[in-house]
């Protein structure tokens, strides 16, 4: 055994890391219950459970000792998640701006990797979200038409280039798209699914979930965004 190896994790670094996993069924346990309220119709519960989603993940990434971007990245979707509690069109633009801010955090950080994004998956990202956006930009307002495309185009960016991490990296940033696609099909109020807000919080937060993985998965294994930092901090995977 290598003196790296016996050398014991620093007391902070411990104590931290003991945090993680109830960090992480916390978020679980209030995704569970934001759902759930969204199927039973319980709008107190989902107003309630939806603003603790995103800090119980920040949280849970920042005891894992995962990038200051990432952490800023989820905070800053909370930021969206609370401006869209509103039902008004300045709360719609300002969650909207929010989310925009976190998408630029995710991809400054996905672009600190010497990793290439692959050029198939942008022409797909490329194909899907021209479009969508020919098909539902008659039925969108007209006041809504600029920003959701400016929108578009930063969250699809965000999508492809979260494909340099890996495949949950990858995931997240699909559903990510998927979701707000969603929420865009009942701005311009085509038919919906039943129940269309547990279909939009069900993938958003499986999308922000996977993202955090994907980022701390790829730092601990010295990936293109944490080179090898967290395993030098004793923080496992």
């Amino acid at each position: 055994m290598s003196a790296t190896a016996s050398r014991p994790a620093p007391s902070g670094t411990a104590r931290s890391g003991r945090f993680a996993q109830p960090l992480l069924g916390a978020f679980l346990l209030a995704a569970t219950v934001d759902l759930a309220a969204l199927l039973a119709g319980l709008d107190t519960v989902h107003l309630v459970a939806k603003p603790l989603l995103m800090p119980l993940l920040a949280a849970y990434a920042a005891v894992r000792g995962g990038p200051r971007l990432l952490i800023a990245a989820l905070l800053f979707g909370w930021g969206g998640d609370v401006f869209l509690l509103a039902d008004n069109d300045l709360a719609f633009l300002l969650g909207m701006g929010s989310f925009a801010v976190g998408h630029v955090c995710y991809l400054t950080l996905f672009g600190r990797g010497r990793a290439r994004g692959s050029l198939a998956a942008a022409v797909a990202y490329a194909v899907v979200l021209v479009l969508f956006l020919v098909l539902i930009w008659p039925d969108l307002p007209a006041e809504l038409r600029a920003p959701l495309t400016g929108y578009s185009l930063l969250l699809t960016a965000m999508a492809w280039r979260a494909g340099v991490l890996g495949r949950y990296a990858a995931a997240g940033g699909a559903l990510f798209l998927l979701s707000d696609a969603l929420i865009a099909t009942g701005i311009a109020e085509w038919p919906q699914l039943p129940a269309p807000g547990f279909w939009v919080m069900l993938t958003y937060i499986a999308a922000q979930l996977l993202l955090a993985l994907g980022v701390l998965t790829a730092g601990a294994r010295g990936g293109a965004v944490g080179t090898g930092a967290y395993r030098d901090r004793g923080i496992s995977t």
